[in-house]
């Protein structure tokens, strides 16, 4: 049987295909951290205004979660998938041609509609070609993408940056992207039966899900109390991962230890190792155990010491920032712990825009924390300048470090309350 008519394996290719797309997806929104010196220099911005030209990929991408959701239940991933990866390569180029804030920012959304449609789908398209006892382990193998794409968006990003420019690096990254769109529109189908193959086993059939489903099944989230919790602890740890790693990781260590921006790039490479690391590693024990929430509560108490550093000592050592800058990145597979709960809560026919709900409140996450970062951090800048940048003082990154810290607090909060909830309630819990 050839690779594209055995399931088994023709899901392994479509699956490739997509983390392609995804992993590009990656790049581009972890990318600010290393661009922060430039995007500042050459449009002239502030911290606030940086924070927000970042978090333009994550309004968007917060925005159409819901509707991408019913997307991914109703097209699959051929139609969707390829999609967003031309749509977001074609932001990509329009990022590289802008000549200021404004079109810069557009551009940015427009990588960011592009990008939202890629994760979900890929979920859906794992929910319909995977068994549920590897479910957790797909969501983590692609959050590990996230992670591989998480380590290229630092130092070699940086590293290509300082050798040909971020406009030539962008623009490839922008044609690598038709490439996997096209990859995706020639691999992935909905499901074994959709690509004309025989089931795979312990892998129902999906249903079609109609508009009108849907709506209930919204209305049903809207309700939800659980859904609730699970959306403010996906709203604290991707938001904080994506703007630490993302955005203020890098700056923070060039403006209080007065290193290079590749050099700064090397510590948040250690992030992204974590995000690599972290994602198939919770992944798979929390198959393994068969337990959900007690290891996201565990997870979340390790986050939030590791994002204490940095508030409670100023300077810490910088072994202990890499240290700390490890355990953020790897706090991403107990996020991702949050989309397996409310996935498999819900019936099958609903995965795509259960966990589409949940996953919004991580990227509202990822707009509303890093401005709220860079605003913290404008309070405290002073008159000097680097390269065309502001300097911030070591007390302002204190206190931007804090705003996460605190948004942690209450993911460990929610968390816990899901699980005295269930317990009371007399759930098994998952």
């Amino acid at each position: 049987m050839t690779l594209l008519g055995d399931p088994t394996k023709r899901r392994w290719l479509a699956w490739g295909a997509l983390g392609v797309v995804f992993l590009l997806v990656n790049i581009h929104r972890l990318s600010t951290a290393v661009l922060s010196e430039q995007l500042t220099a050459d449009f002239g911005i502030t911290a606030a205004q940086l924070g927000t030209l970042h978090a333009s990929f994550f309004i968007i991408y917060a925005l159409t979660q819901v509707p991408t959701g019913v997307l991914a239940d109703r097209y699959g991933p051929r139609y969707v998938g390829s999609g967003g990866a031309f749509v977001l390569s074609v932001g990509a180029l329009g990022f590289v041609a802008s000549n200021g804030y404004v079109a810069a920012f557009l551009s940015r959304a427009l990588i960011g509609l592009g990008s939202s449609v890629i994760f979900v789908t890929i979920l859906r398209f794992c929910a319909n070609w995977y068994r549920t006892d590897e479910f957790g382990t797909m969501t983590g193998l692609t959050a590990g993408i996230a992670g591989l794409g998480a380590i290229f968006a630092t130092t070699p990003l940086a590293v290509a940056i300082d050798r040909v420019g971020w406009r030539p690096t962008l623009t490839a990254l922008g044609v690598l992207g038709f490439v996997g769109g096209a990859l995706v529109f020639l691999l992935a189908r909905k499901s074994p039966a959709n690509a004309g193959l025989e089931p795979i086993d312990d892998v129902p059939e999906q249903p079609s899900v109609t508009l009108r489903e849907t709506g209930a099944y919204l209305t049903e989230l809207v309700g939800d109390l659980d859904q609730w919790l699970l959306s403010i602890v996906f709203f604290a740890t991707n938001g904080t991962v994506l703007t630490v790693i993302g955005l203020w990781g890098v700056p923070y260590l060039v403006v209080v230890y007065d290193v290079s921006v590749t050099t700064a790039s090397t510590y948040t490479l250690l992030g992204s190792i974590g995000i690599l690391v972290g994602g198939p590693a919770v992944g798979w024990v929390s198959d393994r155990l068969g337990r959900r929430i007690l290891p996201m509560i565990a997870g979340l108490n390790a986050f939030l010491a590791a994002l204490l550093v940095v508030p409670v000592v100023g300077k810490p050592p910088l072994a202990l920032v890499a240290a700390a800058y490890f355990v953020i990145g790897f706090a991403v597979g107990f996020a991702m712990l949050a989309l397996s709960v409310v996935k498999e809560k819900y019936p099958p026919d609903a995965s795509g825009v259960a966990t589409a709900t949940v996953n919004t409140w991580g990227f509202v996450g990822a707009t509303v924390l890093p401005t709220l970062m860079g605003i913290a951090l404008d309070e405290y800048r002073t008159d000097d300048t680097v390269a065309g940048s502001v300097v911030y003082t070591e007390f302002g990154y204190r206190v931007a470090f804090a705003i996460t810290a605190v948004a942690v607090v209450a993911a460990i909060c929610s968390a816990t309350t899901l699980y005295v909830r269930e317990r009371r309630a007399g759930v098994t819990l998952p």
